[in-house]
C-alpha cells in the first residue's frame, strides 16, 4: 500500500528544524555575549574587539526578530553591560541608563531618519511644524570611555555611579572626586534640587601614552588602549591610585532633573551645562535631516585621527525634548537616538604566517600574513608586528586568532592574540639568522630592540639608501646623483654596489629619464672628482651604523689606514675617543661581513683613493675590555650619568650580570642583579667606590 504525503508537511518540518537551530544558536550567543560582557564591563579586560562583539550582538538581535518566541528577559539584547563587581556599593539608577541602537552604513542613518519622521507625523504635529520639514538633530561625538552618572543635589556632587547593567551600577564617588575636570560644586547661585549629569570618563591619547610609559618603567602591566586604562583607573578600590591617573570627562545627557525647568532642546541642555562649569565637548552641532547627519559624520571621520582622544563614532539625537518624549523607547534604547559607528578599527582574523621585511636602513621587521579581514574601511592581509620583542610581549603565535587594528592611513598592526582560541598546532616565531634578501647575517646589538641586516652596501633592500648616503655632500660629494636618478639606476639593475657608479659612462646615463648628454657628462665628471677623497669621508660614506661624520674623523685620525680599521678588534676600537661599546660592535660587525669587504675592494679597484698616514699614538682607555652592570638607585648619580662616566674610560656597561661581568655598581633597592653578582662572586661597588676607582685611573 503506497503512502501519500500530506501537503505542506515537508515545509512544516523544515520550519521546525530551522526554529530548533535558531533556538540553539540564540542560546549559544546569549552565553557568549554574557561572557564578553563580564570581561568588558566587570573585569576591564575585553577578549575581542568591539566590532566582533557588535557582530555577535547583531546576530542575536536578528534571530530574536525573526523568532519572537526566542526573546527572553535575561537576553543581552534586553540589558546593558554587566552586574557591579564586588567591592563597590550598588547604586540603583532612578532613570535607567540605556544603550543606543547602532548604525554602520548610510542606509542605516537614512532609515533612522525615516522612522523618526514617520513617528513624529503620527498624530498632530507640534505647533509651528510644517508637514514634511526635516527633523532637527543634535549631533555629537561617541567617546570610547566609561559611562558615568553624576548626581548633584543643590549644586553639590553627592554621588557618582557607573552604568552597570543599566539599572544598577557601582558607586565610584570617591574616585570621581579625584578627576579635576569634574566640578564638585556647580557654578551657579541658583542650583537645581537634583541634577543627574550623564557623561563619559575617558583618557586622552597623550595621557595614555605617558601612563603606559610610567607603568612599563615601574615593571607593571601596560594598558591595551585608552578605554581600558580609563575603566581600570576609575574602578580602583583605592582612590589614591585613581588620583594619579590622568582621567577626563565630557557630559552628553541628563538622567534626573528636579527644581529647574528641563531645557527645551538637547543642544540647550549642553549649553546650560557649560554655564554650570560641567565639561562638554565643543565638537557638536545641530543639523537638519539625514543629509545633515551624514555630513557631520563625514567631517568628523576626516578629523578623527587628529583628535586628542579616541572615538568610535558619532551620536544623533532628536534635538527637541517634546519630540523625544513622543518617540519614546524600545526595550533597551531610545527611538530618538542612534550611534553611527565608524568602520571597525579592530577585527579578528587568523595569523597565517610571520615573514620578515628588510627596510632601507637594514631594519628587520616581522610582518604578519593574515587571512583577509575588513577593518578600518579596507581589506587587510598584512600587518606589522614591529619587532621580535613585541611578538614575545604580545604572546602572538602563528595559527592564532589575532586582533588587528587599523586607524586611518596608519599601517595595520597586530594588537594581540585571543588565547582561548589558540589551536594545538600553533607555533612560535623564530627570527631568521640570515637576511632574506642578500643572505647576510642578521644581528641585534645590545640594548637595541631592532634586528638588522649587516649586508649594508650589497643588500638590495638597502641599496638606494646606501647609494644616496655614499654620494651625499659630506661623504664622496657626487654632485648630480639624486633620488630620482638613483631609483632608475637601481630599478633597472644598472647599479648594484657603489663601485658600479664608477663604471658609468655618458652613453649609458644619457638614455635615462630627465638625463641628457650635458647632465650625463656633468655626472661622469663629478664621479671622476669623487675618486679622490679623504679617509674620513670614505669611512663616513660606507654608511656604518652609528658612525657619523665626527666619529669617522676620529677613526681616520686614530687608525691612519683603512686596513688598520678593518682589522681592529672591539677592544681596540673602544680606545678611540667617543667610541663606546655599541659603536665598536657595529663597526666590527660591518667589517666582519665578507660582502662589505668585497665592495671596498671593488671601490679600490675602480680607482677610489685617499691619503693615509701612520696611526695616531693614543694610549688605550684604562677600562677598555672591562664590563660593568648598574643596578638600583645611586645616591647622587642617575643611571645614564654613571654609564657615561664608565664609558668615557672605555668600559662596557651591560644590562645583565654574567660570569663575564667584571664589576657591579649597586645602589638602593638593587634587586636580582645584586643577588646574582654575589652568587657569581662578581665584585660589587657602591657609588663612592666607583668614583674612587675612576679618580685613581
Amino acid at each position: 500500500m503506497s503512502q501519500t504525503s500530506v501537503p505542506g508537511q515537508g515545509a512544516n518540518a523544515r520550519k521546525a528544524a530551522d526554529a530548533t537551530a535558531a533556538a540553539q544558536r540564540a542560546a549559544e550567543l546569549r552565553i557568549e555575549l554574557a561572557r564578553h560582557n563580564r570581561a568588558y564591563y566587570e573585569e576591564d579586560a575585553p577578549l575581542i574587539p568591539d566590532a566582533e562583539y557588535d557582530r555577535l550582538f547583531g546576530e542575536l538581535v536578528a534571530l530574536e526578530t525573526d523568532y519572537p518566541e526566542l526573546q527572553r528577559s535575561d537576553s543581552p539584547t534586553q540589558r546593558v553591560g554587566g552586574k557591579p563587581v564586588e567591592g563597590f556599593a550598588p547604586v540603583v539608577h532612578r532613570v535607567p541608563m540605556l544603550s543606543l541602537n547602532n548604525g554602520f552604513a548610510d542606509e542605516d542613518v537614512e532609515a533612522f531618519d525615516r522612522r523618526v519622521s514617520d513617528g513624529l507625523r503620527d498624530g498632530n504635529a507640534p505647533s509651528g511644524d510644517l508637514f514634511g520639514a526635516p527633523v532637527e538633530y543634535a549631533v555629537e561625538l561617541k567617546f570610547d570611555g566609561l559611562a558615568i552618572a553624576l548626581r548633584y543635589e543643590y549644586g553639590v556632587l553627592v554621588q557618582a555611579a557607573t552604568r552597570g547593567d543599566g539599572t544598577t551600577g557601582e558607586d565610584v564617588t570617591a574616585n570621581i572626586r579625584t578627576i579635576k575636570k569634574i566640578p564638585l560644586r556647580l557654578d551657579t547661585d541658583n542650583p537645581p534640587e537634583v541634577l543627574e549629569v550623564r557623561g563619559e570618563v575617558l583618557m586622552f591619547r597623550a595621557d595614555f601614552d605617558k601612563l603606559n610609559r610610567a607603568q612599563e618603567a615601574a615593571g607593571e602591566k601596560v594598558f591595551v588602549n585608552p578605554r581600558n586604562a580609563a575603566a581600570g583607573s576609575l574602578r580602583q578600590l583605592d582612590s589614591k591610585i585613581t588620583a594619579k591617573r590622568p582621567l577626563s570627562f565630557f557630559a552628553y545627557g541628563v538622567g534626573e532633573l528636579a527644581g529647574a525647568p528641563m531645557p527645551e532642546t538637547h543642544s540647550a541642555l549642553l549649553d546650560w551645562y557649560v554655564t554650570l562649569g560641567i565639561p562638554v565637548n565643543d565638537r557638536r552641532d545641530v543639523v537638519q535631516g539625514a543629509a545633515g547627519l551624514l555630513s557631520f559624520y563625514r567631517a568628523v571621520g576626516e578629523a578623527r585621527e587628529t583628535l586628542p582622544y579616541d572615538i568610535d563614532g558619532v551620536v544623533y539625537k532628536v534635538n527637541r525634548r517634546d519630540e523625544q518624549d513622543r518617540l519614546g523607547f524600545v526595550s533597551r534604547a531610545p527611538r530618538f537616538a542612534l550611534a553611527h559607528k565608524f568602520p571597525a578599527q579592530e577585527a579578528l582574523t587568523i595569523l597565517l604566517d610571520i615573514e620578515v621585511q628588510v627596510g632601507r636602513t637594514g631594519a628587520i621587521t616581522p610582518v604578519a600574513r593574515l587571512a583577509p579581514v575588513f577593518v578600518g574601511g579596507a581589506t587587510v592581509t598584512n600587518a606589522t608586528l614591529h619587532n621580535e620583542d613585541e611578538i614575545r610581549r604580545k604572546d602572538v603565535m602563528i595559527g592564532d586568532t589575532v586582533i588587528v587594528r587599523r586607524a586611518g592611513d596608519v599601517i595595520p598592526e597586530v594588537v594581540g592574540s585571543v588565547l582561548e582560541r589558540r589551536p594545538a598546532d600553533a607555533r612560535a616565531f623564530v627570527m631568521p639568522t640570515a637576511c632574506p634578501v642578500c643572505g647576510s647575517a642578521i644581528e641585534k646589538l645590545p640594548d637595541e630592540v631592532i634586528a638588522r641586516c649587516t649586508g649594508g652596501l650589497i643588500c638590495a633592500a638597502q641599496r638606494k639608501q646606501a647609494l644616496l648616503h655614499f654620494a651625499q655632500r659630506r661623504a664622496l660629494d657626487i654632485e648630480g646623483l639624486g633620488d630620482k636618478l638613483v631609483e632608475q639606476l637601481v630599478d633597472q639593475q644598472i647599479i648594484r654596489t657603489p663601485a658600479d657608479l664608477f663604471k658609468l659612462g655618458v652613453a649609458k646615463l644619457a638614455v635615462l629619464d630627465r638625463m641628457a648628454d650635458k647632465s650625463a657628462s656633468n655626472l661622469v665628471a663629478a664621479l671622476e672628482t669623487a675618486r679622490h677623497t679623504t679617509l674620513a669621508r670614505f669611512i663616513f660614506a660606507l654608511g656604518i651604523r652609528h658612525v657619523g661624520e665626527a666619529t669617522a674623523k676620529d677613526l681616520a685620525r686614530h687608525f691612519g689606514k683603512l686596513d688598520n680599521l678593518m682589522a681592529a678588534s672591539v677592544d681596540e676600537l673602544l680606545v678611540v675617543p667617543d667610541v663606546g661599546p655599541i659603536v665598536a660592535q657595529s663597526i666590527a660587525i660591518f667589517f666582519g661581513e665578507p660582502h662589505n669587504v668585497e665592495v671596498i675592494e671593488q671601490l679600490r679597484a675602480a680607482g677610489v683613493t685617499w691619503t693615509e698616514s701612520e696611526p695616531a699614538a693614543v694610549a688605550p682607555l684604562p677600562l677598555a675590555g672591562k664590563t660593568f652592570v648598574l643596578t638600583g638607585t645611586l645616591p647622587t648619580l642617575s643611571r645614564d650619568e654613571a654609564k657615561a662616566m664608565l664609558e668615557e674610560r672605555g668600559a662596557k656597561v651591560a644590562g645583565s650580570v654574567s660570569a663575564k661581568t667584571d664589576y657591579v655598581v649597586a645602589g638602593a633597592e638593587a634587586g636580582s642583579k645584586l643577588t646574582k653578582a654575589e652568587a657569581l662572586g662578581v665584585p660589587v661597588l657602591d657609588e663612592e667606590a666607583m668614583r674612587a676607582m675612576l679618580a685613581a685611573l
